[in-house]
């Protein structure tokens, strides 16, 4: 029997044979996990998720093979089998696919991961400056808001549409339940440009920052403010209230406001138990899963896809709207305050906690290493987390409400 060099190194095979687009896309993908892995190893980008994200990336575009009908395919996981008797039998092959079935196809990585924000959250900082907070919150939607009408006209669903709009909410979690929910053609893809996105975006924040925003003005200090002590009672309270409120009007969300609000109650009861298993196992576990997960899905196939070229498009322009409607509203708190707010908080009403709060304060400490603004910002960006949430319920009630999926 002869064996050639190719039937031995499958992964070489596939390459050679593969349609040269695929091909290039598979070398190029990659590249690009090793690149993504690298920056997360160095702290530009955050490791936790793109140390797994760029390892899967780069192994699951190396490792396809060949199967016994001559189809092409690797065996972590196939995001598109639906079949009953298809499903078990590659759950009884992908290694990967019943993490993916099990947690990330039905959003619950996305609710795990919440928890463990939550825990981490201090509500204190929203609940000392509500309107501050979130008005800047609610100014960062921006993206979310001119996304969706602009990805219609680029010929998407409504369902796409609003399932890529909430991108501009910087949400990760967010919007992979969103898109589970209104787009499941296209989940995938818009899951992994989001999160592709996130990781890549924040290191541009700064030069936004800085073009939108003048030196002097950034190392503008806040001015000392005297607070009354908001007490762990008094944010249990906020929590509880803000979840049956949220959940009453935007049921279809309410697993996220859930899952965030009850990480917010465990930390402020004072559960250590609950504390730690929140904050660690959970949190670190389904983030390193989801980090992966999204590394093995960015296959070649996956990528070419031609409506891929249009979420790229889109993702970018939602987190720059946002970005630029954050930096708006704390110009308008700038000239509202008689020039003593710095608007560079505003970047911090781009969710993701607690990220965009310390891109603010880094900016601001650059021009002047004296100025504090973390603690408005930190209020800001737990804001966008909650407006992120309540953008996501109203867009998936109004489709549902459009199409008729009640």
């Amino acid at each position: 029997m002869d064996i050639s060099i190719l039937d031995l190194f499958q992964g070489i095979a596939t390459l050679t044979e593969s349609d040269p687009a695929i091909a290039i896309m598979r070398v190029f993908l990659i590249g690009l996990g090793i690149l993504l892995l690298y920056l997360g190893h160095k702290g530009i980008l955050e490791g936790l998720l793109m140390i797994p994200m760029g390892l899967g990336m780069a192994t699951v575009n190396a490792a396809v093979l060949v199967f016994a009908d001559g189809s092409h395919g690797t065996l972590f996981l196939n995001p598109l089998v639906s079949e009953t008797e298809s499903l078990i039998d590659i759950l009884q092959i992908d290694w990967l696919q019943p993490v993916y079935t099990f947690t990330f196809s039905n959003g619950l990585i996305a609710c795990l991961v919440f928890m463990g924000i939550g825990v981490l959250l201090d509500v204190g900082f929203v609940m000392a400056r509500p309107f501050q907070s979130m008005f800047i919150a609610l100014c960062a939607e921006l993206g979310t808001v001119i996304t969706f009408p602009l990805a219609q006209a680029f010929g998407l669903s409504v369902g796409d549409a609003a399932a890529v709009a909430t991108i501009g909410g910087a949400d990760g979690p967010m919007i992979l339940f969103t898109a589970l929910i209104l787009s499941k053609d296209l989940f995938v893809p818009i899951t992994v440009v989001a999160y592709l996105y996130l990781g890549l975006t924040y290191g541009g924040y700064p030069y936004l920052i800085k073009l939108m925003v003048p030196k002097h003005i950034r190392a503008l200090p806040m001015p000392p403010e005297k607070r009354k002590e908001i007490t762990s009672s008094q944010k249990m309270t906020f929590a509880v209230i803000a979840c049956v409120l949220l959940s009453l009007l935007f049921p279809v969300a309410a697993p996220l406001f859930f899952s965030l609000l009850v990480g917010v109650v465990v930390r402020e009861s004072g559960i250590a138990h609950f504390t730690e298993l929140f904050s660690g196992p959970i949190l670190y576990g389904a983030t390193f899963f989801l980090g992966l997960l999204l590394g093995v899905l960015c296959e070649a196939g996956t990528i070419l896809n031609p409506q891929v070229l249009i979420l790229l498009v889109l993702g970018i322009l939602a987190l720059l709207f946002s970005g630029i409607g954050g930096l708006l509203g704390g110009y308008v708190l700038y000239f509202a305050s008689g020039k003593k707010y710095n608007p560079v908080i505003g970047i911090a009403g781009v969710s993701c906690v607690p990220t965009t709060a310390k891109v603010a304060q880094k900016t601001v400490a650059e021009a002047n290493p004296e100025a504090i603004v973390l603690p408005h910002a930190l209020g800001a960006s737990i804001s966008g987390v909650i407006t992120s949430a309540i953008f996501a319920g109203v867009l998936i009630s109004v489709v549902r409400a459009s199409t008729g999926a009640l």
